[in-house]
């Protein structure tokens, strides 16, 4: 009895569409994160120990080491800074404040600003710093 011989056919998975894909989310994940906030205003922000995690809603007000002062990266002038964050806290009072100063600006400056935080009512006052 003689068997036929058949020639076997190579089985080919081609793995080209799952390379792309893996590829594609290494991309993703590798691009997702290198994302750092960065205020439009660059500070040199003074160093500490321990810090505190913030909560998503969140107010930023920033004194630059030429003494402006952005609120949310709007121009406020210290006069008028009361009833801007007056108007911002008014309604939410989950929210919290997050100062960034540079440490540059004299310290009257800052105890000022925080002062005018507290009159308004902001229970949540967070300082920024960088870890060492």
């Amino acid at each position: 009895m003689q068997f036929q011989h058949r020639e076997r056919r190579k089985v080919i998975i081609n793995i080209t569409s799952l390379i792309d894909v893996v590829f594609l989310l290494l991309i993703f994940f590798m691009i997702t994160t290198t994302f750092v906030e960065q205020p439009g205003i660059t500070l040199d922000l003074p160093e500490a120990q321990a810090t505190a995690e913030t909560e998503p809603e969140e107010v930023v007000l920033v004194i630059s080491a030429e003494g402006e002062i952005f609120l949310d990266q709007d121009p406020v002038e210290i006069d008028q800074l009361t009833t801007r964050l007056a108007a911002e806290f008014k309604h939410q009072a989950g929210k919290s404040l997050i100062l960034r100063a540079d440490q540059a600006v004299p310290h009257g400056t800052v105890v000022k600003v925080m002062d005018i935080a507290k009159t308004v009512g902001i229970e949540k006052l967070i300082v920024a710093t960088t870890l060492e």
